[in-house]
């Protein structure tokens, strides 16, 4: 081969990972700092916990008893040995992952291939749809309804066509809602035996005593799932990443860590994710006091004439009338970040996360001095 022709040489791109749509993350603290000229900054992008974590969890990693110059136990047994207990689960049916969006990486991996389909709503958490895009499956996606909330009667018809995997948000990234126990067991019941039946329960931990428990409505089946949970958004735990999936079955359980690396979750996130649920009582008190929070911010954007999607979660959803992005950028200079909707056909939509008092207050002032 000529140096001209080694020159114009490429290697094989895949194309599937090369279409793939961008993934929409907040900005970090330092980017909104530099974006704005500002140093108080309403961080309300990224639906975390802004009250932390537990001082258990800051004890654990403080205590030396991690040692960092060994790798982590790729089995994660003592905290599948806590979750088993919580949840009253075999441990061979708990796979332990690097945030739940590892168990979604994983899933599509180990359930789907090229040609394959996966169901999910819209708008959609962004890995439910990139993660199967990247095998090469394909996505389709069911709307909400026009009152914001789960088109359970397309669902049904879409589940009528034998999806591999369903990717089904309860609560709902990024809108809100959740479903009832009769809309869940009406999907559940819709869901042919091929189908993988995913119910993402990310933010569980903040749901109202009128939404059912997922895994408890399933476990009461003989249909195959996973729910995934998470300790970054309730438990403070975001930055270190710990995530997990109760399967139906050990088989289902198998596929999904082959469809892993060995020492994905490291030894720090482990020790914090067992202190954290040694504490729960601590995570119930923020949990208390962002849901009256987010409530108050619900009454306030409605105050303010804006269409705003009832919440199971940390965060609202809300129309904003106009261009989500422009909107995003006027309230950044404000210091406050928030996550403008990119996805087509709700790009007048925004995210935002409940924050502290004080950081919603800032982002209703913010807010009230651009859309008034």
């Amino acid at each position: 081969m000529s140096k001209q022709n080694l020159s114009q040489a490429e290697p094989f791109f895949n194309p599937h990972v090369e279409a793939l749509p961008k993934y929409n993350a907040g900005l970090t603290l330092a980017s909104a700092r530099a974006a704005s000229g500002l140093e108080r900054i309403a961080r309300l992008a990224s639906n975390e916990n802004p009250y932390g974590c537990s001082p258990a969890v800051q004890q654990a990693l403080a205590d030396g008893a991690v040692e960092l110059w060994r790798y982590s136990d790729p089995s994660c047994e003592l905290l599948r040995a806590a979750l088993g207990k919580r949840l009253d689960v075999e441990l061979g049916n708990i796979v332990v992952g690097n945030g739940s969006e590892e168990m979604i990486a994983a899933a599509s991996r180990a359930f789907l291939t090229a040609g394959g389909i996966a169901l999910t709503v819209a708008p959609c958490f962004g890995l439910h749809e990139i993660e199967p895009l990247a095998v090469g499956a394909s996505v389709t996606k069911i709307p909400m309804t026009a009152e914001l909330d789960f088109d359970v009667t397309g669902l049904e018809a879409a589940l009528a066509q034998a999806p591999n995997i369903l990717f089904l948000p309860s609560p709902w990234n990024p809108v809100g809602a959740a479903l009832d126990r009769d809309g869940l067991a009406r999907l559940i019941e819709a869901a042919p035996a091929t189908t993988l039946f995913v119910l993402d329960e990310a933010y569980r931990e903040f749901v109202s005593d009128a939404i059912p428990d997922g895994l408890e409505m399933l476990r009461r089946t003989q249909r195959p799932y996973i729910v995934l949970r998470t300790f970054s958004k309730a438990f403070g735990l975001a930055g270190l990443r710990v995530g997990y999936a109760v399967c139906s079955s050990p088989r289902i359980a198998k596929m999904l860590a082959a469809a892993k690396t060995p020492f994905n979750v490291n030894a720090m996130a482990q020790a914090a994710a067992v202190a954290a649920l040694g504490d729960e009582a601590w995570m119930n008190a923020a949990v208390n006091r962002l849901t009256v929070e987010r409530d108050r911010v619900s009454k306030a954007l409605r105050n303010l004439g804006l269409r705003v999607a009832r919440s199971e979660g940390n965060f609202l959803f809300f129309d904003a009338a106009r261009d989500s992005a422009q909107l995003a950028t006027a309230l950044l200079k404000a210091g406050v970040v928030v996550k403008p909707w990119l996805e087509p056909g709700y790009r007048t939509f925004i995210r935002v996360s409940t924050g502290t008092v004080a950081e919603n207050d800032q982002f209703l002032d913010a807010l009230r001095a651009i859309v008034r």
